[in-house]
């Protein structure tokens, strides 16, 4: 006995087995990612490295090179990409597909941590090592401006109020700033009042790295109580690095005011963000690999309204770019060509066979045929992208066909 014989013999057994194949069909249907095109993700490990004060051909000579050199022997390796820039140091390494991603940030760690030994000793940190998505495009991209508020106070919004809310969206991996502006000290030294003084870059140097320190103190110890001691060691403000006492002999004190000017500014002014000619800071979303676009963009808007409800200020926000456009086009348009397929179906049957009943029959059947799909492009690790939507699209035909025979039978 065929699985046509049972269905035919036993209706309610076959009704029973079509109901569960729509539960497993719609199961796997809110488990499947929705991106733009399919997740082939090779295994990729970047390595940063940051040389403050540097220029890009003294990166490349110090920093990039020797790791490249140590990073090459590693096997099953694809490519190796690199770019060195002022202060900063980026390589991207592409492995085999059938490389373990974290068997092989383990080798890129290893040979990392070997060729630090060759780095410049003042280089800011040691190099990092982190695991990245081949596709970790970001999804939206949002700018915030402020016409009243300055640089400074707009990156600090962006950084501890937007970025905060935002990155907890699910399936979030992280969220890129653009444009953001550090606050700093600033302390701009004025050759001539060196010279007539006497004193080096370097004596200034060594005074700051001697009292900007905040060292563990002690505790002080009663018959009852016991304290523990926290020196502020730390220069906060303006005045407390003015005060800063760079050479002390009998002849009196030279102070850091009176080799500088000090002032709190952004910690880098070689780049801006500007957008319609005014100030902006950049957001990007960046998604976690597998994840569904639709979703994080309909909480990040969400998310944005809620932020503008509750905002103090002038803050405007405004999305530059939104990647699931297309996606949600896309579904939209096989959704249209579905539904013009059943009709036509419906049509066509009633036309030769001049009967509703007949005619209604297909669709059931191509709608269950549909929905089961979904449960095996679970099982197989696929997502609902446009290569997909095209295949259900072009199988919907042969669904049609095989509808249209079995009803003439």
């Amino acid at each position: 006995m065929n699985i046509s014989e049972l269905s035919l013999k036993r209706p309610i057994l076959a009704t029973v087995m079509n109901i569960l194949i729509v539960l497993f069909g719609v199961v796997g249907y809110t488990f499947l990612s929705v991106r733009e095109y399919p997740a082939i993700d090779p295994p990729i490990v970047n390595v940063r490295t940051a040389y403050a004060g540097a220029n890009s051909d003294i990166v490349e000579s110090q920093i990039t090179e020797p790791l490249e050199k140590s990073i090459n022997g590693i096997p099953g390796i694809r490519t190796i990409t690199s770019s060195s820039s002022n202060g900063s140091s980026n390589i991207t390494v592409e492995f085999n597909i059938n490389e373990d991603l974290e068997a092989a940030a383990n080798d890129v760690r290893d040979k990392v941590s070997q060729a630090a030994r060759n780095l410049p000793q003042d280089i800011d940190a040691p190099p990092v090592v982190s695991k990245a998505d081949a596709n970790s495009d970001f999804i939206v991209m949002m700018a915030v401006q402020s016409r009243t508020k300055g640089l400074l106070e707009l990156s600090d919004y962006a950084e501890n109020v937007l970025v905060e809310r935002l990155q907890t969206i699910p399936e979030v991996s992280a969220i890129n700033i653009f444009g953001q502006k550090r606050p700093a000290m600033r302390i701009w030294i004025d050759p001539d009042k060196l010279n007539a003084y006497n004193i080096s870059f370097a004596d200034i140097r060594n005074a700051l790295n001697r009292e900007n320190v905040e060292i563990p103190s002690g505790k002080i110890y009663g018959e009852n109580t016991e304290m523990t001691i926290r020196a502020l060691g730390r220069l906060q403000t303006e005045k407390d690095f003015r005060d800063l006492i760079i050479f002390e002999d009998a002849r009196g004190i030279i102070r850091l005011s009176d080799l500088a000017k000090v002032e709190i500014g952004p910690e880098s002014e070689e780049f801006s963000w500007r957008l319609n000619g005014v100030n902006a800071v950049g957001l990007a979303i960046i998604p976690q690999p597998g994840a569904n676009y639709i979703k994080i963009a309909d909480e990040f808007y969400k998310r944005i309204e809620a932020i503008k409800k509750s905002q103090k200020g002038d803050f405007e926000m405004t999305t530059l770019i939104d990647q699931t456009k297309n996606v949600r086009r896309s579904i939209k348009e096989v959704e249209e060509t579905l539904l013009i397929s059943f009709s036509l179906v419906v049509l066509v049957i009633f036309f030769f066979f001049r009967n509703w009943l007949i005619a209604i029959r297909p669709l059931i059947d191509i709608p269950i045929s549909l929905v089961a799909t979904f449960f095996i492009m679970y099982i197989a690790g696929f997502s609902v992208n446009v290569l997909t939507l095209l295949g259900i699209v072009l199988a919907t035909g042969l669904v049609v066909d095989d509808g249209i025979v079995v009803t003439e039978n």
